[in-house]
């Protein structure tokens, strides 16, 4: 098997406040945004954001999460699908982050 500095994958990153949230090589591309695994991610500083209906409405089951540290609260951040249509079904078990969250 291939190293991964042979495949030429790098770590990404999503930080917050300087303090990384998640740290991958195993990192999807979809529609512009990353995907982390789930087992690469902070898990500790999200907390459930409370469903919109655009939320309910969406056919992947989206679950939306507020990233927390250190009690700074940056709303609807992260995100999941937690029953992604085949089409999506890539993203299964991954998160994705936007808002105040860089990633690269």
């Amino acid at each position: 098997m291939p190293t991964k500095a042979e495949r030429g994958a790098t770590d990404m990153k999503a930080s917050v406040e300087g303090q990384a949230i998640a740290e991958s090589d195993d990192v999807v591309e979809c529609d512009g945004y990353h995907y982390f695994p789930a087992a690469a991610v902070r898990a500790d500083w999200l907390e459930k954001a409370p469903r919109t209906d655009d939320d309910k409405a969406c056919p992947h089951g989206v679950q939306f999460y507020d990233v927390v540290i250190d009690g700074r609260r940056h709303a609807r951040a992260a995100w999941s699908y937690e029953a992604p249509q085949p089409d999506m079904q890539r993203l299964a078990g991954r998160f994705g982050f936007w808002k105040d969250v860089s990633v690269g």
